[in-house]
């Protein structure tokens, strides 16, 4: 097990454990979790009171009601279609594209929507841990919009992960197995007794379970047969085997033979030890630190397959350990996309995103919800911020604490916005709470107002030159009244520092 953490529980560390398993808070919620105690708060992460049905979905993502929609739709297609009979081959062609053109659109908008509420529910939910853990499973079993074109899949799999958020990863991966979305973005369902196509199998192994140097080829080979034969039911949602498309054949996988299915197959890579080191260092460097030390990882693997690879009892372990709160990790890393604009907005003490602008900032900063880059999900760390992408922050920042969303969506990305709003996604409050982030009645009293901003936007303590050049700002203010114009521009320039880039 991992030395747990001793000594005071500070707001700090409080802080840092919000900020980390979730998206951060307003000092009031730092300040109510603080004074749960740590043992208190991780419990209050790992179980959360809130339901998971709290958020209720758009109408269209009940995969029911979408498939009845889908079906609908082939048949108003095929009635379209018979009407082209007599018509030129090229009015014919001309009709046809009218057709595509109108699913295309019907599937952006499912999108779009799709992706703000995914970015609304971690913005309001009292479940924060369970958000995040959602992302990482996002990120982790990666599929993307793009491809899989049926943003209702898209939303069914964002309830799978959700549902198995804390719960037990051997179950979720069997889950994933047959998870319609999945089966699109890695070609399961094309997979076939004469023709097996080794995307998943691969995969499964590299990127999900095992990692690189823990399998061999031909183990992708004999796997690959073994989940032959999976078909989706378009018209239902549904996945099953097909006895005909499945080799029933003798495989050999890691060393054992039997006829063996997909599920059999999920079975065997998690009676390797490998697969436990694999996990929990990919939980520890999503929550913590890269390149972790191997003993503490080996620690972590005996906890999780001590319970069966049920997740809570490490996650457990990791946020009480005193190795989540050193140096290494306090402080250390750089937000993603979506952490930063979350964060951003529960720290402006806005209820609400403006509209339009969390897709705007995702799309500029390269970490759109439903769409990961390919199947090994986003780079993290480092490689979310260059010289563009940091600009970008501090416009994106500017853009909330000046009130000028408005006019940032009008430079090429208007269309975000009246989409938008046309599908009733309304935006929040024109801007940040000013008068609670600070009341008027301190505003002149410079360094209590300058120390307040810190605490509420920075992780931990930052340089006394930096302190000092904000204090200087809110001097030259003085000669004029400190309106919420002065304010904004002064969080605008904390908020405009390398600092606000890391959690």
């Amino acid at each position: 097990m991992l030395p747990p953490a001793k000594g005071n529980w500070t707001k700090e560390e409080a802080r840092h454990l919000l900020g980390r398993a979730g998206f951060g808070g307003s000092p009031d919620e730092i300040g109510r979790f603080h004074a749960m105690g740590r043992e208190k708060a991780v419990d209050f992460l790992l179980n959360p009171e809130e339901p998971v049905e709290a958020h209720p979905k758009p109408e269209w993502a009940d995969l029911k009601a979408a498939m009845a929609d889908m079906a609908e739709m082939m048949m108003e297609r095929r009635e379209m279609m018979a009407d082209t009979r007599g018509m030129s081959d090229e009015e014919a062609a001309k009709k046809r594209q009218e057709i595509q053109k109108e699913i295309q659109r019907e599937s952006r908008r499912q999108g779009l929507e799709a992706q703000h509420w995914w970015f609304n529910r971690m913005l309001k939910s009292k479940a924060p841990l369970r958000e995040k853990m959602t992302l990482f499973w996002h990120d982790h079993f990666a599929t993307s919009i793009q491809k899989v074109k049926q943003p209702v899949l898209l939303m069914k799999q964002n309830e799978l992960f959700r549902n198995h958020a804390f719960g037990n990863f051997r179950e979720l991966t069997q889950q994933v197995v047959r998870d319609p979305a999945m089966m699109l973005y890695l070609d399961t369902q094309r997979s076939s007794k004469s023709m097996p196509n080794e995307n998943f199998a691969r995969e499964i192994m590299e990127l999900f379970t095992l990692g690189e140097g823990n399998y061999t080829e031909e183990d992708v080979k004999q796997a690959a047969r073994a989940f032959t034969g999976y078909q989706l039911n378009r018209l239902n949602g549904e996945v099953m085997q097909s006895a005909r498309a499945w080799d029933d054949g003798e495989k050999t996988i890691f060393g054992e033979t039997g006829p063996y299915n997909g599920k059999d197959v999920v079975s065997l890579i998690f009676k390797k030890d490998a697969c436990a080191k694999f996990m929990v260092t990919k939980l520890w460097e999503f929550f913590a630190y890269e390149k972790p030390v191997d003993p503490a990882m080996e620690d972590l693997a005996v906890t999780f397959r001590k319970n069966d690879y049920v997740l809570k009892p490490v996650l457990r372990e990791i946020f009480l350990s005193s190795e989540f709160y050193g140096e290494e990790a306090m402080a250390t890393m750089i937000k993603s996309p979506v952490q930063y604009l979350v964060q951003l907005i529960k720290e402006l003490e806005m209820e609400s995103a403006p509209l339009g602008f969390p897709i705007m900032g995702q799309t500029q900063l390269g970490q759109v919800l439903f769409m990961p880059p390919n199947v090994a999900g986003w780079d993290w760390g480092k490689a979310w911020i260059n010289t563009n992408t940091l600009l970008t922050r501090y416009n994106l920042a500017g853009s909330l604490t000046k009130g000028s969303v408005g006019g940032m969506m009008g430079r090429g990305d208007g269309k975000l916005g009246k989409l938008a709003e046309r599908r009733g996604m309304r935006g929040g409050s024109v801007g940040p709470d000013f008068p609670k982030i600070a009341p008027e009645s301190r505003r002149n009293e410079t360094e209590k107002l300058v120390d307040g901003l810190i605490g509420r936007f920075f992780c931990v303590p930052i340089p006394a030159k930096a302190r000092d050049s904000f204090i200087a700002y809110a001097d030259s203010k003085k000669g004029v009244s400190f309106t919420d114009k002065e304010l904004g521009e002064l969080c605008h320039l904390m908020l405009s520092t390398p600092y606000y880039q890391l959690c």
